[in-house]
């Protein structure tokens, strides 16, 4: 049988429990569209854990006959974000300790993962380099590397993170090429800099970019 958690709400305003009249109210739940305290709703034994560490909040959900979802409304996204769980202390405790017992395990672990991430990353931003190298063999070995190093960076969203990029598609490498001669080579920069709007200047300095390309090409 699946199982349906209670919903306890952080007010953006201040709120009175229906009941008992206790307030201002840090968390409540919401019957019949009235506010109702924590205890009020038979929530208050419960502690509240934040949310962050995943194995903590797994082994202590799991380890709590009772648990309700702490939410908050984020007015700019419009929408109820999750800040947590409330649980039963005990469960707390216990999920606390196995989780320093087993902390030298879990921190192995990620360095494992992390080593083989840039283990990843470096295999991809070498296949970059190469693929700039061979569509524009006339560039400098050091501007290649800094160009696939940026457009590979972890995180970035750049070209070098996208499918395409990964695949190392023509048309994606020379895009990631072309930005770095944008922002290195032509007073694009600059131009943002005085005012100038951005197709205005991309088409100011297009004539500067398609010049290194073709010296980068060697035709």
């Amino acid at each position: 049988m699946d199982l349906v958690a209670p919903v306890v709400v952080e007010p953006l305003k201040r709120r009175r429990c229906s009941e008992c009249r206790q307030g201002p109210l840090e968390r409540m739940i919401v019957e019949f569209n009235a506010p109702v305290c924590l205890d009020c709703a038979d929530l208050g034994h419960l502690v509240f854990l934040r949310r962050g560490d995943t194995a903590l909040t797994r082994r202590a959900r799991e380890g709590s006959s009772l648990w309700a979802v702490v939410v908050r409304h984020n007015r700019r996204r419009t929408r109820y974000e999750r800040q947590g769980l409330l649980v039963e202390e005990a469960a707390l405790v216990r999920a606390e300790a196995a989780c320093l017992a087993d902390a030298e395990a879990r921190a192995r672990r990620r360095a494992r993962d992390a080593v083989r991430r840039a283990d990843r990353d470096a295999e991809v931003t070498a296949a970059l380099e190469a693929e700039i190298l061979r569509l524009f063999p006339c560039c400098p070995a050091d501007r290649a590397a800094e160009i696939a190093g940026h457009a590979a960076q972890k995180g970035s969203g750049r070209v070098g993170r996208t499918a395409a990029g990964r695949a190392l598609d023509r048309g994606a490498v020379t895009a990631a090429v072309r930005a770095a001669v944008r922002h290195v080579d032509t007073e694009y920069d600059a131009l943002l800099m005085r005012g100038v709007p951005r197709h205005q200047a991309r088409m100011r300095v297009a004539p500067a970019i398609e010049a290194v390309l073709r010296a980068w090409r060697g035709v």
